[in-house]
């Protein structure tokens, strides 16, 4: 919709015309993530496939009338979807806190008077008064400007702030759009470096340049790499669990122990290899993650995102503000062929500080490079800068000579150069060697990164003139260049290094030229091993993309939505990918990728739609994030390693029993309680202990892996199952076949359980590590406290109250001391096997 722009007036809008704009274009709001009402936000953390195994078999358990069983199963499901929310909720209010410190009014014109208004309160036609700092809230075209430089880099990724001009007669419509490169146009979400303007709003809310990024936003996101691995993983265990219990069922049925016990008897077998606390040691390792990284200026808004932190193999980013100072800095003064020149520093430093408009950036880097004594120099006039000359020029007065300074685009203090200053400092005519030279090194700074700046003088007659115009810049003489850059952080070097160290790549996605972006790579010792641009990439298909992806290291001069395909082609190859930015632009980025990063003074949509957010623009921030995200990852890994190894040996002594045994090795209310027990003692697994060389590189789900793990160690487990149990029969007299009296069972049974609950808890010491146990590397005291207090009261439970619940019946010395043998005798076997799994698949987690 357009409409002829109102008259542009002092006085802006009227109240009425405001109310009236209002109903037709609306608020001038884009992009809020939504919350969900509470209730609706705790119930879809039940939305998972572990989760809904985990009920389904709590239902199984109650109508099997297993309810204290059942209720277990119930109570850790929901300990661990009470545990997700309020952490989740609890990030969620920081974040919040965070966004609520930007700015948000803006100064207009109504009714005559300049008056504060709120941005979601701004409409097309109003007139804006803007100056340095200002946040720019929406689409609008400038009518007035003085020296006015905005930094567009939220949108365009540019590094340079851009000078921004009054728009000529005829003014544009309202509600009409203008290109990102028009000289007269801002944008909402950039914001003035310097200067003052006064601008006339075009676009307001989804209009706005910002609105087509925003729309972007509110589709839905992809799955994770951490939530495809863990649904992956939830199937697995969901086919696993159905063929055991298939088995089981049928074995037990056939050998005539009825259906009703056997299908009760199957179903525990299917809780025994349910992982109960899994979502629970998932949240309580996230949530432990999420604090340490607080501490460390990380704040985690989405919990998940801890694990894809660790699992991160690639880091995309922006260049500025992120590799470079984001502060634009003089680094050279030369002579058109190249050599330092004072005389050029001089020149540039007099025409900036008498320079009496507001001074671009440009002018204050020329200050802040070096202090130049100005004492014997008095200023006369100034001609301003303007878009047509493209200069400006100081006059002033030096001991007994009068100087003209002129300083600005290469081009144009070119073209009012008739002399040639030579390194010797002879000045000579200007010629088209001359003129070649200074091109060639205006190039040469400009392929190397540099914006750059021509510095030209020449003497005036001395008079009583007070006043010059620009007629007088004609006659010059070409001195040299001023060459200005972003420059690199200081500690972006080490924290690259630290990056490398841990096997994360670094690709640089940037709005900027790919010329200024090498010159950075270089400085900072990265290895360019490929580049395309914005242009190369659109020409390629998404196969041919992804070919190319994944040897090129710089993507310059992209738009948004070619750094959205970018991230979502890595996705697609494999890779864990993490994107860095603070922009507009980067918010549909953001979203995309497994794990998005802002900062706490990007703009208000980049930090709602990232999953966390340094408190320091800083690469060496994200160390420490990335190795406590991987500590998490692998103290989780411990958990589903180990118990999955156990519960699967379990399960597999269990059916083997089940075809021999005249009695049922272990009953189910006996099977779930070991399972709760176990489950109990690995509640302190997220505060372990994680050794060095398990953070180096990052972690995925691997389900290949997982199976190899789980089988071999898993028959290791069995093994001395099957031990056990033939040294019980020796020991009590069972003879297979017979008719066994019930203490006899209860015997056998409880001996089982005791050995069970040992080997399944204390292997926790061997498995938890690659390296040799205890001398050298160390449980927290926390795991080593609760697993032995776990074993403990497992083996004297058979002297409690609770041992004629539970069918359990006392054991004689000698029965417990050959079974504590049997134990330490697995240990020591699970500690040989496992030096040999790790050299035969030392990529295994």
């Amino acid at each position: 919709m357009s409409q002829p722009a109102p008259e542009v007036l002092p006085q802006g809008l009227t109240t009425r015309q405001v109310s009236i704009l209002r109903a037709t274009y609306g608020d001038n709001t884009i992009y809020h993530k939504e919350r969900l009402r509470p209730i609706i936000a705790f119930i879809k953390k039940f939305n998972s496939p572990l989760l809904l195994l985990l009920i389904g078999a709590a239902v199984l358990s109650f109508f099997l009338g297993q309810q204290v069983n059942a209720s277990i199963i119930l109570v850790m499901v929901v300990m661990s979807a009470i545990l997700d929310y309020f952490n989740s909720h609890k990030s969620e209010q920081v974040a919040e806190k965070l966004i609520a410190q930007v700015a948000s009014t803006a100064t207009v014109y109504r009714d005559g008077a300049k008056v504060e208004v709120a941005f979601s309160e701004l409409v097309p036609g109003d007139i804006l008064e803007l100056s340095a700092g200002d946040v720019i809230p929406a689409d609008a075209v400038v009518l007035t400007a003085d020296d006015f430089f905005v930094n567009q880099s939220a949108l365009t990724g540019e590094s340079f702030p851009v000078e921004k001009s009054a728009c000529m007669k005829p003014l544009p419509e309202v509600g009409v759009s203008l290109p990102l490169s028009n000289p007269t146009a801002i944008f909402m979400g950039t914001s003035a470096v310097t200067g003052y303007a006064t601008a006339l709003i075009l676009q307001t809310g989804s209009r706005a340049e910002f609105g087509k990024i925003a729309e972007r936003l509110s589709q839905s996101e992809d799955a994770t790499s951490f939530e495809i691995g863990l649904k992956d993983f939830s199937i697995f265990i969901i086919r696993l669990t159905f063929v055991m219990v298939l088995v089981v069922f049928l074995v037990n049925a056939y050998l005539g122990r009825g259906v009703l016990d056997s299908f009760i008897f199957a179903v525990a077998i299917a809780v025994g290899l349910t992982p109960e606390l899994l979502p629970v040691i998932m949240s309580i390792a996230l949530s432990h993650g999420s604090l340490v990284m607080a501490k460390k200026e990380v704040v985690v808004k989405n919990l998940s995102a801890v694990q894809n932190f660790g699992g991160m193999n690639i880091l995309c980013t922006d260049k500025t503000g992120t590799l470079t100072e984001d502060k634009i800095e003089l680094v050279k003064c030369v002579d058109a062929m190249g050599n330092d020149s004072s005389q050029v520093l001089l020149y540039s430093y007099l025409s900036s500080v008498f320079h009496t408009a507001r001074r671009s950036p440009l002018d204050v880097a020329i200050q802040a490079h070096e202090k130049v004594d100005t004492h014997e120099y008095e200023k006369v006039d100034e001609v301003p800068f303007d878009f047509e000359r493209r200069r400006d020029s100081i006059i002033v007065s030096y001991k007994k000579s009068r100087l003209m300074i002129s300083k600005g685009a290469p081009e144009s203090i070119s073209a009012v150069s008739a002399y040639f200053q030579e390194a010797t400092g002879k000045v000579v005519a200007m010629t088209d060697v001359h003129k070649k030279e200074a091109r060639d090194e205006y190039d040469r700074l400009s392929s190397d990164g540099f914006r750059v700046l021509a510095v030209a003088m020449k003497e005036l007659p001395i008079d009583d003139r007070m006043l010059y115009t620009k007629e007088e810049e004609e006659g010059m003489v070409f001195l040299g260049f001023a060459a200005f850059l972003d420059p690199p952080k200081e500690s972006a070097r080490g924290a690259l290094d630290d990056l490398r160290a841990l096997a994360i790549e670094l690709k640089i996605i940037t709005g900027d030229s790919e010329l200024l972006t090498e010159r950075i790579c270089r400085d900072l010792g990265i290895e360019v091993k490929g580049m395309l641009t914005g242009e190369m990439i659109a020409k390629l298909s998404d196969s041919q993309l992804e070919k190319k992806v994944v040897t090129t290291t710089v993507f310059a001069r992209v738009s948004p939505e070619q750094k959205e395909r970018i991230v979502m082609t890595l996705r697609r190859a494999g890779n864990t990918v993490g994107y860095m930015g603070d922009g507009i632009n980067d918010a549909p980025v953001l979203k995309a990728a497994d794990v998005g990063i802002s900062v706490n003074n990007a703009v208000d949509v980049a930090k709602e739609t990232a999953d966390i957010i340094l408190l320091n623009k800083s690469l060496s921030v994200l160390k420490d994030g990335v190795i406590e995200g991987r500590k998490t990852f692998q103290n989780t890994l411990k958990y589903i390693k180990m118990g999955f190894s156990s519960n699967f040996g379990n399960m597999l002594s269990m059916m083997g029993a089940s075809a021999f045994l005249p009695f049922l090795p272990m009953l189910p209310s006996q099977i779930l309680f070991n399972n709760f027990l176990y489950d109990l003692s690995q509640t302190t697994l997220p505060s372990d202990r994680v050794d060095l060389e398990s953070t180096k590189e990052p972690l995925k789900w691997n389900m290949r892996s997982f199976s190899k793990y789980i089988i071999v160690f898993g028959i290791v487990s069995s093994l001395f199952d099957f031990l056990t149990f033939f040294i019980l029969l020796k020991i009590l007299g069972i003879h297979l076949g017979t008719a066994t009296s019930i203490v006899n069972e209860q015997r056998f049974q409880t001996g089982w359980f005791i050995e069970s609950i040992a080997t399944q808890v204390l292997v926790i010491f061997i498995i938890r590590t690659k390296r040799s146990p205890f001398w050298k590397s160390i449980p927290s005291r926390y795991v080593m406290g609760s697993a032995l207090a776990t074993v403990l009261f497992a083996w004297v439970i058979a002297f409690t109250p609770l041992a004629d619940i539970l069918s359990f019946t006392k054991l004689t010395p000698s029965v417990i001391g050959t079974l504590m043998l049997v134990v330490f005798g697995y240990l020591g076997a699970t500690e040989v096997v496992k030096y040999f799994f790790y050299r035969r698949f030392p990529k295994s987690p």
